[in-house]
């Protein structure tokens, strides 16, 4: 059981982590990528169902360009809490070698493992263009093919007239990773509902349409053997401290560290006095104000009544919470506080 009793009748839902691998300025990867090990042994100590990393490339003050092989490494450093990457930006890699990673990592790790399949590019132009180099490379209109062809490797159900049926993905075992699809419009929760898979939706990148992308997905959902019911999460970002002034405090440094696109643009994630200090034009003031419903900031009282009314609003089986500061030990303490609020 995670913490949280599940969604519905008042009851808090499970609790995930969302690790984006932040590496705080003054900070280096190897500090970031073992503050990430060390977080997900907390998580698993303080009850979270799921701990995923993202994919994020070409960005200095970000370590979560190989989730993959952090995931082998996080399950390996873990015992309980599953383990998965939220997600896979499936633009940059071909279905049989996503689904050949994943069961060996399922094979290593039984029932532990998670495949959360993605569409963004997750960098700048320059960046995906390098990732997707080479010859019969696949462009974005192909997306809903790869998943399909990706989600036949996984459970072993191509159709019989598909043009890679004699391919199996391997190695086999029991059982199989469980896969979802991550998105942040009703192109994702389309692509999950056919395909009867999991949903997770992004609040903390397109917060005003989620309550009815995630209704749609209900309404469309096609049962699989794999899921024979809608399930959603909802991924919001939090920053939870023993005061609002605090939480308030702390969040500054995302803030700032947002205003430039991903990829090379993006700066370093800032200490809160320099990012307090850095000198926000109009635009970028008018950026921030817009982005205040993008994240659920406060003590705990206050963030568990702003999680639990999402959850309410949404019908969440669970939330994925992204917690991003410049202080390690602040983003450790988020989640701490969270843990016994919504156990409340």
């Amino acid at each position: 059981m995670g913490v949280g009793g599940g969604g519905g009748d008042g009851e808090a839902p499970p609790l995930s982590v969302l690790d984006q691998v932040p590496i705080p300025a003054g900070s280096s990867a190897p500090e970031a990528l073992a503050a990430t090990v060390e977080l997900a042994q907390a998580a698993e100590r303080l009850g979270y169902r799921r701990y995923w990393v993202a994919e994020h490339h070409n960005t200095e003050s970000l370590a979560s360009s190989a989730p993959e092989v952090l995931v082998a490494h996080l399950a390996a450093s873990t015992t309980s809490i599953r383990v998965g990457a939220g997600g896979i930006l499936l633009s940059h890699y071909s279905p049989l070698k996503v689904a050949e990673v994943f069961r060996t990592l399922h094979a290593l790790h039984p029932g532990r493992i998670d495949l959360g399949v993605g569409r963004a590019a997750g960098t700048d132009d320059a960046a995906a263009a390098a990732l997707a180099h080479g010859p019969g490379v696949l462009g974005d209109e192909h997306h809903p093919d790869q998943l399909a062809t990706l989600v036949g490797f996984v459970h072993d159900r191509l159709a019989a007239d598909h043009p890679f049926a004699e391919v199996r993905a391997m190695p086999t075992a029991a059982g199989t990773p469980e896969m979802w699809v991550l998105g942040s419009s009703s192109h994702g929760s389309s692509l999950a509902a056919g395909l009867g898979l999991p949903f997770a939706f992004a609040h903390f990148v397109s917060p005003t349409f989620c309550s009815q992308v995630v209704a749609s997905y209900r309404r469309r959902f096609r049962p699989s053997r794999a899921c024979p019911r809608p399930r959603v999460a909802i991924g919001v970002s939090v920053v939870c401290a023993a005061t609002d002034a605090e939480a308030e405090r702390l969040v500054v440094s995302h803030d700032v560290w947002r205003l430039n696109p991903e990829g090379a643009e993006r700066g370093p994630l800032l200490p809160v006095a320099d990012a307090s200090a850095w000198p926000l034009n109009r635009v970028e003031r008018a950026r921030l104000a817009q982005q205040r419903d993008r994240r659920v900031v406060g003590a705990p009282d206050r963030v568990r009544t702003a999680l639990m009314n999402l959850a309410a609003d949404t019908g969440a089986d669970e939330l994925v919470v992204l917690t991003v500061c410049h202080d390690a030990a602040a983003r450790l303490r988020s989640y701490e506080l969270l843990a016994a609020a919504m156990q409340r």
